[in-house]
């Protein structure tokens, strides 16, 4: 296990190191002429008004003119995620705006938010506006972000053994008992978690995930696999210890790819926020740990992980805009004040089963996380030198 080193960076982060995303409504601007790319997505079409613009920052206007919830994604050739933009609902614009270097890439419509989707090909080219120039601030940003996930990695390892090892031994108790605790380091790692190609969809995948055409028998793998199998069937089979096997692999190639990912600032802030909604609209609903209820647990490792996030920006944050680094602070507060109701320990992570959670407080929850959520995604207009 790496020990965590903390690191305190003090330094400025160029506005093309952040990515902000929000949703708005409003007439689309088909044409793009102030250089935004506009994606116009229909539930059958993925219209994109420009497949060639400079690299460097780059803003995408989506509408949605369809009848389903869609999502946009920019991807590498490799399919990972450059930016991206879900929730888009029918008759609403969302912008995104990504730091996009010269090369290949694919923007890619999910009419429903499901399937393969819809896919254009696009290309950045190296003239006209050149990509960001490279900053000693911006990169130290990235290092100490790099080096925080790479420690949770390294943590995760031994103790996901723990769990996998108790699954081997068709300990069910055991294997219960050490379920949680295994995935701290992955949901404090969750703001940036995409960029790691198709991680997140082996281990952290819900009975629900695999899609059309997908045989759930076959392509659904990971924890939550696992959890049901504990959980709901009460049953460890050579299945079940076959997955074992296939997690830990999985997660140690999760432990190898941090070094190489391709993280920002970027993804760092948006991913952040973006997480947040993602437990406040989702999440709190108890879907993700659907047979364990041990979602507590992961919405105190996201908190931390979106926190980490906004420490290492704060010190450029504070000069810009100390009232929305002051009401950030407030609303993080007032959040884990708020998760430790439901603490059985001071400082572990033993929380209440969040069946025993009712409606109220879920709303309670959904409301501190919103909150949060809120402040967030202005910080990155915040951190401009």
């Amino acid at each position: 296990m790496r020990v965590v080193r903390s690191s305190v960076v003090t330094a400025a982060v160029t506005a093309a190191a952040l990515t902000a995303v929000t949703g708005c409504t409003g007439k689309s601007d088909a044409k793009g002429g102030d250089g935004t790319i506009t994606v116009v997505a229909k539930d059958g079409s993925c219209e994109v008004s420009r497949r060639q613009f400079p690299a460097g920052q780059v803003k995408l206007t989506v509408e949605n003119r369809g009848s389903k919830v869609t999502e946009v994604h920019v991807l590498h050739p490799d399919d990972r995620i450059v930016a991206e933009r879900e929730d888009v609902g029918p008759s609403t614009r969302a912008t995104v705006t990504a730091e996009i270097t010269a090369g290949a890439y694919a923007i890619v419509c999910r009419p429903g938010m499901t399937g393969e989707g819809i896919r254009r090909q696009v290309r950045a080219t190296g003239g006209g506006v050149a990509a960001p120039k490279r900053s000693p601030g911006r990169d130290a940003v990235v290092a100490a972000y790099r080096q925080y996930v790479q420690a949770q990695a390294d943590a995760t390892l031994p103790k996901a053994k723990v769990f996998t090892d108790a699954v081997r031994a068709g300990d069910i108790e055991a294997a219960k008992k050490a379920y949680a605790e295994s995935r701290i380091g992955w949901e404090r790692s969750e703001p940036v978690t995409r960029s790691f190609g198709d991680i997140a969809r082996r281990v952290d995948l819900r009975e629900d995930g695999p899609e059309e055409g997908q045989d759930p028998a076959k392509d659904w793998t990971g924890w939550h696999r696992l959890e049901k199998a504990l959980w709901q069937d009460r049953r460890i089979g050579a299945a079940e210890k076959t997955l074992a096997d296939t997690l830990d692999k999985d997660l140690a190639d999760w432990a190898e790819r941090v070094g190489r990912a391709e993280i920002t600032p970027a993804s760092m802030a948006d991913g952040a926020r973006e997480l947040l909604e993602e437990v406040a609209a989702g999440a709190v609903t108890g879907e993700e740990e659907r047979s364990s209820h041990t979602d507590l647990v992961d919405f105190k490792a996201n908190v931390e992980g979106a926190r980490k996030s906004f420490e290492l920006l704060k010190p450029v944050a504070a000069k810009n805009d100390p009232k929305l680094v002051a009401r950030l602070d407030e609303r993080f507060a007032a959040l884990n004040a708020l998760l430790d109701t439901y603490r059985a320990d001071k400082n572990g992570y033993a929380f209440t089963s969040y069946d025993k959670v009712g409606k109220a407080e879920r709303k309670e929850l959904s409301d501190g996380f919103d909150a949060l959520a809120e402040p967030f995604s202005q910080l990155a207009a915040a951190v401009v030198t």
